[in-house]
């Protein structure tokens, strides 16, 4: 592998605990790719397991892949990995943001940055370029986010980057992010740099990325793949009918239409009809401040935004006036789950009031709720802790467990009349650790034991649990079945996965998806209609394995999973067929080395069966399908209609599944990767067979190996 092309070569190697600054060489862990996959090889070399995640011997790796700064679409992701704090047996797991940060590493001529050691004092890390130090940061510890970058950004000018933990990373809160940008954070990792009294990284690069091929033949391909991009999710239909349409979708995050406004923007900008052929109005096509905010937030939206080298602007940036009520600035910036997680803790919904548009409280709420977590570094656990503050609110565990005075001291009446300033006060105590209310951070499964949470908890579907682990749903059986849901029994944390998601719910008729599936992955029974699932099928299998793979190979090449892979295409021409061999195509281009997508697919599985093989090592069990893969009791039991009877599964209108059914799923997927049938743990020879013999070993050493 040429370090020449892609990648710069170097990976910086920061020690907390010695102050010592070294560089390592990428190509040690060429077969990994990138991001996530090299990351996992070096939390399985260098993490003994047992280690606890906010300890000195930890380390966290911030890596880039070969795509970042080349200019190929969708490449602005910073993939984050450790142990994660808030999962039971501290297993490794990956976080991810976009924004810019990468791609200005790129730019100063690293791939990636491992962090270990703990700092006598809280330090920030500078680098500029090849020039790098460890610098004071008492004067910004304890400060927020916003106010981070800003002092940080004084020092180094306006084109660093800037990535940094707030108070609730500082305070160890295992529900904390790192956060670069306006709105671009990864979920779940801001304690251990708080363990590690690292305030922040920041970084700003001259130089560039060089590309193997040609110049015009990058831009070639890559007008190409703009041909078959769609709007965010990879969603190729518009949701409203268009002249140009053959069809439409209610779900569709193609929002754009004429008379649809970013009504702040000065002047304001029309969205359009957004023809595919246009690449000029690619920007356009994803409203989502109107999906995220509601139809009021129209008039509030100063423009949409997003990350380096991605035409689809997914991030809303608004400006709302109100929030100046609550000390606020009015400019917010965020998409999806960072407005409606932080806003999920309003658990009675914060109705409007006299005077207001329909929705205004709401929106207010939610650029509330929003710029507080932003700026403390909080992690929603993808939107659960909304769901614990319900469960602990209804059942009476807060009177139960919350010391009287500190009790009586909390604004109850805000949340239970739908006051968003409750939300101040909240956050502040769960950020800064106050009182015994924090605990509400230490995330599900830690939280559950100590406030003595009911089965309930667990077993009740509104508390959308996914497994005892701790982590919640994330596209999972509601996500095409078995397909979404035996997706989430591989991961250790929520699963983040869009490889799936993107391709089923792209806004296609059912009938032209299953011929597209069939394509993919050998048979039309690989997808189902929605709340219509039939019973487990090998296709099913092939799905899921090529959907888990694509995630880990998006996450270290680093692509953005909320876009890739381009399985499907608006183009009628095409009868929307995308084009799942880019990623092979690009990677050929940019670093000179000739890749088939059957290639890459290798490579993205030798990570992930690493990644198992992490968890295997972490839990200390080879038995993962008794021990780890397993859902809550809600997704295999059957739910009621509205008549009070049960729905039988695999009958239409139901998307629960049957543990007999998910247990030949299991095996089905087991195989499909090659590795035990019973335990669902990798085999030797598997392990073998990928390259992967140090690791045999040390799982036989351990007695971890299946039999």
């Amino acid at each position: 592998m040429s370090v020449t092309y892609g990648y710069t070569g170097k990976i910086l190697r920061v020690n907390l605990t010695t102050g010592k600054i070294s560089t390592d060489d990428t190509l040690k862990y060429k077969d990994f790719i990138g991001g996530e996959g090299m990351a996992m090889k070096i939390m399985w070399d260098e993490v003994p397991a047992g280690t606890h995640p906010f300890a000195p011997e930890n380390k966290i790796v911030f890596g880039t892949g070969p795509f970042c700064g080349t200019g190929v679409p969708c490449s602005g992701r910073t993939n984050i990995t450790s142990l994660l704090p808030s999962n039971p047996f501290h297993a490794v797991s990956s976080s991810h943001m976009g924004g810019y940060f990468s791609v200005e590493l790129k730019y100063a001529g690293w791939d990636m940055i491992v962090v270990e050691g703990k700092s006598p004092k809280p330090v920030w890390l500078r680098i500029e370029d090849g020039k790098v130090a460890l610098e004071d940061a008492r004067w910004i510890w304890g400060k927020g986010i916003f106010d981070t970058m800003a002092m940080i950004g004084s020092q180094m000018g306006k084109e660093a980057q800037v990535a940094a933990i707030g108070q609730a990373g500082e305070n160890q809160l295992n529900l904390s992010v790192i956060r670069t940008g306006a709105s671009h954070s990864a979920g779940g990792h801001g304690g251990i740099l708080g363990a590690k009294n690292l305030k922040a990284i920041g970084v700003k690069g001259t130089g560039s990325v060089k590309i193997a091929a040609k110049p015009e033949e990058l831009m070639a391909l890559d007008k190409y793949m703009m041909s078959l991009i769609g709007a965010n999710n990879q969603h190729v239909v518009p949701k409203n009918p268009q002249p140009w349409a053959e069809y439409t979708s209610p779900s569709s995050r193609w929002t754009a239409k004429k008379g649809l406004y970013w009504g702040a923007a000065n002047p304001p900008v029309e969205t359009g009809e957004c023809y595919p052929e246009d690449m000029q109005s690619v920007g356009l096509r994803t409203y989502k401040a109107v999906v995220d905010l509601g139809p009021v937030a129209e008039k509030y939206t100063v423009r949409m935004g997003g990350c380096a080298h991605c035409p689809i602007r997914c991030h809303s940036q608004v400006k709302i006036p109100q929030l100046e009520r609550y000390g606020m600035d009015p400019y917010v910036a965020n998409t999806c789950m960072g407005f409606y997680s932080p806003f999920g803790v309003m658990i009675n919904g914060t109705p409007d009031l006299p005077g207001q548009e329909p929705g205004e409280q709401s929106m207010i709420a939610k650029g509330l709720g929003a710029k507080l977590a932003d700026d403390y570094g909080m992690w929603c656990n993808y939107g659960q802790i909304g769901r614990d503050v319900l469960y602990a609110h209804k059942h009476g565990i807060f009177k139960k467990v919350l010391p009287a005075e500190e009790y009586a001291s909390i604004p109850w009446d805000m949340l239970e009349k739908g006051d968003p300033a409750f939300l101040v006060d909240f956050y502040d105590r769960v950020a800064n650790k106050k009182g015994e209310l924090w605990h509400i951070a230490d995330g599900s499964y830690y939280l559950a034991k100590r406030w003595n949470f009911g089965e309930d908890y667990w077993s009740d579907y509104k508390y959308k649990l996914w497994s005892k682990l701790g982590f919640p749903v994330h596209h999972s059986n509601e996500a095409s079945g078995q397909v979404g849901a035996l997706i989430s029994c591989f991961s250790n944390r929520d699963a983040q996965n869009h490889s799936h998601m993107n391709f089923i719910a792209a806004g296609l008729p059912i009938d032209m998806l299953k011929d597209i599936a069939a394509e993919e992955w050998g048979s039309r029974d690989a997808i189902d209609d929605v709340k219509n699932y039939k019973p487990m099928t090998a296709a099913k299998a092939k799905f899921v394995k090529w959907s888990l793979s694509r995630s880990l190979l998006h996450n270290s090449l680093t692509l953005c999973n909320w876009m890739w892979p381009m399985t499907t295409s608006p183009l009628k021409e095409r009868k929307y067929r995308g084009d799942t061999g880019l990623e092979a195509q690009f990677y050929t281009l940019v670093t000179g080395i000739p890749k088939s997508k059957e290639d890459l697919d290798l490579d993205a599985e030798r990570a992930f069966t690493l990644f198992r093989a992490l968890t295997v090592r972490a839990m200390g069990t080879a038995d993962m399908r008794k021990n780890h893969d397993q859902t809550t009791e809600w997704v295999v039991t059957a739910e009621k209609g509205k008549d009070g009877k049960d729905i039988a599964q695999f009958t239409p209108g139901t998307d629960r599944m049957t543990q007999d059914d998910m247990e030949i799923g299991r095996t089905m997927v087991y195989k499909e990767f090659g590795w035990d049938e019973k335990t669902g743990s990798p085999t030797r020879a598997r392990l073998e067979a990928l390259g992967l013999s140090d690791v045999a070993q040390e799982l036989s050493s351990k007695g971890l190996l299946p039999a």
